[in-house]
């Protein structure tokens, strides 16, 4: 097992929601850690979890591959995360070129800066986006990188990056493809969960883009981050570095579904509006994660409706502060 305390430890995006679930875990375990911040956010999670002062920011942009590698040296990375991305699927179906600067751009300047400084230990955040659209259900690793929409294409691009890099230079890397990641500290209104979180705690009737029947994995956020922190653990074994890792739940629901189960943990009585308007969705997807439990010993700890109580709570208490 690695022991974290003193490591040196890079994450791209650590401000961001997942970054920062992974940021307060590697802080918990006493690793030294420094994130890589284009922008300072005023109230990130990181603030709410009392942890910024504990962390170390260079100031810097991935797209500018001299600003990571100055960073990644100036604080002796031995172990990297790269999470930091452009994740918002609408806006990179309108803005595809700042998308994939930061996508696929953003991801080999990171690599790149791994290899030239040697850092022994890289995991690259991918997404369950990198597939693309497959009749097959649930998504194996196997299953060919077929992203068709400008975020989809910047997901495949990035992980196939990250694999070319592990089999031409040797570099330690794994890469994780997870489902829909959930939480606190996400305040992204437009994803299904804060959105929805947000309304029913507000006494609105949430809003479904979609007809209400997309079925999708939900992961919880902790999970994510222990998956993360599981494969940076064991890269030094060879079943390990260069491959790529699903990590869901494998219990699909429905959006509609999903929206209700809110609903009743929020204990509210309201019914969600379907407005049937969004475009190019895919019908189903989720992920067959057999790889990760017998390869890493990874299994989820929250079931959905733990997940979302844990989620309601946090928004709950944040909106307290921020009313």
């Amino acid at each position: 097992m690695l022991n974290w305390k003193d490591k040196n430890v890079f994450v791209t995006g650590g401000n961001g929601f997942v970054g920062s679930w992974l940021v307060n875990e590697l802080v918990k375990k006493e690793a030294n850690v420094t994130c890589i911040v284009r922008d300072p956010v005023k109230g990130s999670n990181l603030e709410f979890l009392g942890i910024a002062d504990q962390v170390n920011t260079a100031k810097g942009n991935i797209e500018d591959y001299n600003a990571v590698e100055k960073a990644m040296k100036e604080t002796g990375a031995e172990v990297c995360f790269h999470l930091a991305a452009q994740a918002i699927v609408g806006i990179a179906n309108k803005s595809p070129l700042p998308t994939f600067e930061t996508n696929i751009k953003g991801t080999w300047n990171v690599l790149e800066a791994c290899r030239q400084l040697s850092v022994k230990r890289t995991v690259v955040a991918s997404s369950d986006k990198a597939y693309g659209e497959h009749e097959k259900l649930p998504y194996k690793e196997d299953f060919c990188l077929n992203g068709l929409t400008p975020y989809e294409a910047s997901k495949s691009c990035a992980d196939l990056l990250a694999r070319a890099y592990a089999k031409t230079y040797k570099l330690p890397v794994a890469v994780t493809r997870c489902g829909n990641i959930y939480g606190g500290g996400d305040l992204n209104w437009s994803r299904i969960i804060p959105g929805t979180i947000k309304a029913v705690l507000n006494n609105e009737s949430p809003i479904i883009r979609s007809d209400g029947t997309p079925i999708r994995d939900y992961i919880y956020v902790l999970d994510v981050v222990a998956a993360y922190i599981a494969a940076a653990e064991q890269l030094d074994k060879e079943e390990v570095t260069s491959e790529a890792f699903n990590f869901g739940t494998e219990t699909p629901v429905s959006v509609l579904d999903l929206a209700k189960k809110i609903i009743t943990a929020a204990g509210k009585n309201l019914q969600p509006q379907i407005l049937n308007e969004a475009k190019n969705e895919l019908q189903e997807q989720y992920l067959d994660w057999a790889k990760a439990k017998k390869v890493l010993g990874w299994q989820p700890q929250f079931g959905l409706d733990d997940g979302l109580r844990e989620t309601i709570k946090w928004y709950e208490n944040f909106f307290s502060k921020h009313n």
